[in-house]
């Protein structure tokens, strides 16, 4: 299933690695979404997913910082930077400093970028389909759904929850996979990481061993989840 979630995954954590406060400080290519909907905001994320990934993935493939230049300056502008950190950190975020709060945003998001960038290098045009809207326009959330096929033609369902700024723009602050919420998924393996080591170990781990620190919290999880169902 991993596998066949494998591109959609990369998709979805392409979205939310943009959520780090410091990334939004140094992206000088993102710029507010002037989108008038959130449909609106997906199709113009699909499109430049066409133009800047598919159609330049052979210089993308041997420079890592400039796939991730892109993938900013993709999803970057489309994203509510603080709400969505502060989601992740669930409880904790009340509990953190703004200090801890912006390191915490910088080391994790940094680590889940350099760890699933590189999925999107399997992007092919027309691999996300974009479906038809139904239902009403909630400013407090917006469900867009879209359907993702791998290259083994599995189709994956990847919807972006979105609401309304103080501003009036529409930003995705969440990522459903299959059912499964990106902000749900990672607050809950957060959440036990700090409950065992503590808020400010955590980032520390996050900072100087990177991906590495974030695949052991994976992997503590997915043996946490497979211990309980035993």
């Amino acid at each position: 299933m991993l596998r066949h979630l494998a591109i959609a995954t990369a998709i979805a954590l392409g979205s939310v690695v943009a959520v780090a406060p410091a990334f939004a400080q140094s992206a000088s290519s993102a710029q507010p979404s002037s989108a008038s909907s959130p449909q609106a905001v997906v199709e113009d994320i699909t499109h430049q997913l066409d133009t800047q990934i598919a159609d330049h993935k052979g210089q993308l493939q041997n420079n890592k910082p400039k796939l991730v230049a892109v993938i900013n300056q993709i999803f970057l502008p489309h994203f509510d930077t603080d709400w969505a950190s502060i989601l992740v950190l669930g409880m904790h975020a009340r509990e953190a400093s703004p200090e801890q709060r912006a390191r915490f945003a910088k080391a994790f998001y940094t680590s889940l970028t350099n760890r699933y960038a590189e999925g999107l290098l399997s992007y092919t045009k027309g691999t996300v389909k974009v479906l038809p809207f139904n239902g009403e326009v909630n400013p407090k959330y917006t469900v867009v759904k879209t359907q993702v096929t791998t290259d083994d033609q599995k189709q994956i369902a990847v919807n972006y929850v979105f609401h309304q700024t103080n501003d009036g723009q529409w930003k995705a602050y969440d990522v459903i996979i299959e059912g499964i919420s990106y902000i749900t998924n990672y607050r809950n393996q957060v959440d036990a990481e700090i409950k065992k080591e503590g808020l400010d170990k955590l980032i520390a781990e996050l900072e100087t061993q990177g991906d590495k620190a974030l695949q052991q919290m994976e992997q503590q999880d997915k043996g946490s989840k497979a211990h309980g169902a035993d």
